[in-house]
C-alpha cells in the first residue's frame, strides 16, 4: 500500500496545479492563462515534496529513459528505463514522476534480491495530461538520488474517454497475462505481465450518464522469482488502463513468476507461471 508521506504529497500537488490552471485562465480569461500554467517550471517544488531536502542530480550514467517525444495516445505513452550493471547492484527505488500530470508520481518501484545485479530494464506505459517533462529517478542504498530526464508532447491522457463499458470492464480486472521470455544477451532473465484493470483516473467521464466515474487503480503489484521479490509498485492514477510491465530479473530456482495486485477497492488479484510459459 502506498505510504501516507506519498499520498499527502500527491494529493498537494493535485491541488497546487488545479489551483495553478483555474488562477491562470481566470487572470487572463483565455488560452494564453492555460499555456502560461503548462509551461510553467514546477519541478523545483515537486523535488521539494517528494524528496524533503534532498537533491535529485541529473545522470545519466546511471539510468537512462527513452519516450516517443511526440506520443501517438496520451493515454498510452510508452517508456523504457535502463539502469546498467554497474549502478544495479546499489539501487533500490526507482521513481518515475510527470510533472505536469494531476498525480505527478506516476510509480514506485521498489526492488528486491531477485532483481539481481545485472542490467535492470523496465518497460511500461503511463499517461500524460499536458506537455511535460518525464523524469525516472533512482535511490542508491547510500542515499543518493540520480535522474534522466525527457520532455513528452502529449495531452488530455489522464481525462481521456473510458470507451467501454464500466461494469463489464470492472468484471475482467484482475485477470493476467504473466510471460516468461527468453534470456537476454547478458544471461538476466525477463518477463511480461498484464493485468487487466481499467485505471480509472477520477478525471474520465461516463459516457452513458454524463457523471465523472469515481477514481478506481492498482495501487499496488507486487512481483517474485520463486518467493523472492523482483520488485514491488507502488502505482497511481497515471499508469495507463491494463497496466503492462516488461522487465528483466535475476535467474535462479525454478523461474516461476508471480504476482500479487490490489486495488483502490481492496480486491487482490493473484496469478503465476512456470518455466513453459502461463
Amino acid at each position: 500500500m502506498a505510504s501516507a508521506r506519498s499520498t499527502s504529497v500527491l494529493s498537494r500537488v493535485f491541488l497546487s496545479l488545479a489551483g495553478l490552471a483555474i488562477a491562470g485562465l481566470v487572470a487572463a480569461g483565455s488560452w494564453a492563462g492555460a499555456q502560461a500554467a503548462a509551461e510553467e517550471d514546477i519541478w523545483p517544488a515537486l523535488e521539494k515534496d517528494l524528496f524533503g531536502g534532498r537533491t535529485v542530480v541529473e545522470d545519466t550514467s546511471a539510468v537512462t529513459l527513452d519516450v516517443p517525444y511526440r506520443a501517438e495516445d496520451a493515454a498510452l505513452v510508452p517508456l523504457t528505463v535502463r539502469i546498467p550493471a554497474a549502478s544495479a547492484k546499489s539501487v533500490k527505488k526507482l521513481s518515475l514522476v510527470i510533472d505536469k500530470n494531476p498525480a505527478p508520481l506516476a510509480a514506485e518501484f521498489l526492488f528486491g534480491p531477485a532483481a539481481g545485479d545485472g542490467e535492470r530494464v523496465l518497460e511500461t506505459r503511463v499517461r500524460v495530461d499536458m506537455y511535460s517533462n518525464i523524469r525516472a529517478i533512482v535511490e542508491t542504498e547510500d542515499g543518493k538520488l540520480l535522474m534522466a530526464t525527457k520532455f513528452v508532447k502529449a495531452a488530455g491522457g489522464c481525462s481521456a474517454p473510458a470507451l467501454k463499458d464500466t461494469d463489464a470492464v470492472l468484471a475482467e480486472a484482475g485477470k493476467m497475462q504473466i510471460k516468461l521470455l527468453p534470456a537476454t544477451a547478458d544471461g538476466q532473465r525477463e518477463g511480461q505481465i498484464k493485468i487487466r484493470h481499467p485505471q480509472y483516473s477520477g478525471l474520465q467521464l461516463n459516457q452513458a450518464t454524463g457523471y465523472y466515474i469515481p477514481a478506481k487503480f492498482l495501487r499496488v503489484i507486487d512481483v517474485s522469482r520463486d518467493g523472492a521479490r523482483i520488485f514491488r509498485v507502488e502505482g497511481g492514477i497515471s499508469l495507463s488502463e491494463d497496466p503492462h510491465i516488461r522487465f528483466t530479473y535475476a535467474a535462479g530456482g525454478a523461474e516461476t513468476l508471480e504476482v500479487t495486485a490490489e486495488d483502490t477497492d481492496g480486491r487482490v488479484f493473484k496469478g503465476q507461471t512456470g518455466p513453459k510459459g502461463s
